[in-house]
């Protein structure tokens, strides 16, 4: 549970060396098509910085919570257009109660459904993709920035967000200073596909740091009477691999004992997961783990299957 400073420094140094070095290269590139990989690239940093905004809202960085906020503000808000504050309160509530269909956000039916109860009460756009919902799937996540964007300034109107004015003052300036030096170093058209190309990636890899965490374990509902380690861990799936793995979805991929122990500085989690995975077979718990693509293909199946309760009903009526 030691706080890791010196990683951490390094870390920072050198997500921020990376994000200077996109913009910088916005710059010298200037009017080129050669700005669509540039836009993919800094999308690619901008999901670390988003990454580096989660340990902070975990306290693993800094015990103090002044300088936790001040900086994770900057972070989110100014650097990668993502409300702070907004997003601090719902993966709260998330790890608080995780998978569970009345009090998790994350699995609320917005658009994509998580139960077959959610699929037989869905209506409208849920309802609608509901049937296809694991081809979709990844092709929506290109959306999921744009959607983070927009639920950040929504959410400044709601009470439970804190230094409102200060949020809202910090995303008008990711924006403004964001279409700013677009329109400014390339003609309109091309700032509008780098703008394109830029959010559908960030929305697409950083969907895909969270999707192998969760999607496809057990949905937990008022039924269910769990302790806090069983709620945790059943609803919980690691990902294996090595340390480029553990980069790119930074330390997401040690997801038991991130719930478990949320304010564990990340390179610990690693050492952690033995312990845990003994304790749980000592137990009798079920620790799930897999590679990457099998996790994903776990959670595509789980949503298939979901779907599968609304494609009978439509054979259902169409033979009868």
């Amino acid at each position: 549970m030691d706080r890791r400073p010196g990683y951490y420094a390094t870390r920072f140094g050198i997500v921020g060396l990376l994000y200077a070095g996109g913009w910088a290269a916005v710059f010298l590139i200037g009017d080129s098509w050669a700005q669509v990989l540039v836009a993919a690239v800094l999308a690619v940093v901008f999901v670390q910085v988003a990454l580096l905004a989660h340990d902070l809202a975990h306290r693993q960085v800094f015990r103090s919570r002044r300088v936790t906020e001040n900086i994770g503000v900057v972070v989110g808000n100014l650097l990668i257009g993502l409300g702070y504050g907004w997003w601090t309160d719902k993966h709260t509530r998330h790890h608080a109660n995780p998978n569970h269909e009345d009090h998790d956000p994350d699995v609320s039916p917005a658009v994509i459904v998580w139960s077959s109860r959610q699929a037989e009460q869905s209506k409208g756009l849920p309802r609608l993709v509901c049937r296809m919902q694991a081809f979709l799937f990844f092709p929506l996540l290109t959306l999921e920035g744009v959607h983070l964007h927009i639920a950040s300034f929504r959410a400044l109107t709601q009470p439970a967000v804190k230094r409102r004015w200060t949020e809202a003052v910090l995303l008008t300036g990711h924006l403004l200073i964001l279409a700013g030096v677009l329109f400014t170093t390339m003609s309109f058209g091309k700032a509008l596909v780098f703008l394109a190309v830029n959010q559908a990636v960030f929305g697409f890899y950083l969907g895909c740091t969270f999707a192998p965490n969760h999607k496809g374990m057990q949905m937990l509902t008022a039924e269910d009477e769990l302790d806090f380690l069983r709620r945790q861990v059943l609803t919980s799936r690691n990902v294996t691999g090595n340390q480029v793995v553990d980069i790119a979805l930074g330390g997401l991929n040690y997801q038991i004992e991130h719930h478990l122990f949320p304010s564990m500085p990340m390179p610990n989690l690693r050492k952690a997961r033995p312990i845990v995975r003994d304790y749980c077979a000592e137990l009798g718990v079920p620790y799930q783990e897999c590679g990457l693509f099998a996790s994903y293909g776990q959670a595509l199946r789980h949503m298939h299957e979901v779907g599968a309760v609304l494609r009978t009903g439509d054979r259902l009526q169409s033979t009868a």
